[in-house]
């Protein structure tokens, strides 16, 4: 009766896997093909879907607990390589890899879009003060930094120290671009008034897009959006057996 009962659910577990379109499970492994653009771009989709930010602490530890079990071979019959997925994918946007502590809701990857476009919006406003100016680039290098903070490679701490100077580096650098720009376009008397408050609108990005290649070579966990696109652009081992956040200080070219 036994053997039946265990037959009969392998077969359950085995029509319900045949029936989904999920492909077949593999713990730590990106769920679509890394191969194609189209896999990569689904799975930086995945990443950032931020669904994630509203699982429940409850939910939270059965995905965890399945993956476990799922680890141990003890995982019980029935359960569908979709519910693997989804399990995995929470556990990731959730939890560090390094750490296994759950990062803070703002400076997760699922949350960037979320609690960063209010922060892309104010760096849009027109017609922004000087102090204006100072505390959107200010805020936004904040996020930023506190973002790479949160998915950084644990494995190999770092001072503190580094980081403090590259966040004052970032933010002075910011800071300086943009409220050069904007005094260098308020004095251009060749300009009309439209044509200077549409240069205006363009002003952050020359100063974000400055900070955004010079955190590039250093490879944080924001590099992950360049490797979605173009791949062989980066010397970069991202997405790892064990983490979809960057490994390149795990493993240096």
């Amino acid at each position: 009766m036994a053997d039946t009962a265990t037959t009969a659910s392998a077969a359950a577990a085995s029509a319900a896997n045949a029936s989904s379109d999920a492909p077949p499970f593999q713990l730590g492994k990106p769920r679509f093909q890394q191969t194609s653009f189209y896999g990569r771009f689904r799975h930086f989709l995945d990443i950032i879907d931020p669904r994630t930010l509203f699982v429940t602490e409850r939910r939270l530890r059965e995905a965890v607990q399945l993956l476990e079990d799922y680890k141990h071979g003890t995982l019980r019959p029935g359960v569908t390589n979709e519910q693997l997925w989804s399990a995995q994918k929470i556990k990731q946007a959730i939890l560090h890899p390094d750490t296994n502590e759950k990062i803070f809701m703002p400076f997760r990857m699922s949350g960037y879009i979320p609690f960063g476009t209010p922060i892309v919006v104010g760096l849009l406003l027109p017609n922004q003060t000087l102090a204006s100016t100072v505390f959107w680039q200010w805020l936004n290098q904040s996020h930023n930094a506190c973002v790479n903070y949160a998915n950084r490679n644990a494995t190999k701490p770092s001072p503190v120290s580094k980081f403090i100077q590259g966040y004052l580096g970032a933010v002075i650098s910011a800071v300086s671009i943009a409220v050069g720009l904007n005094v260098l376009v308020q004095k251009a008397n060749k300009f009309t008034p439209a044509t200077r408050l549409l240069i205006q609108r363009f002003v952050p990005f020359p100063a974000v897009g400055h900070l955004s290649c010079r955190r590039a070579p250093g490879c944080s966990s924001l590099c992950k959006a360049s490797c979605a696109w173009q791949p062989s652009a980066w010397p970069c081992h991202w997405p790892s057996a064990s983490s979809h956040r960057c490994q390149r200080l795990k493993h240096p070219s």
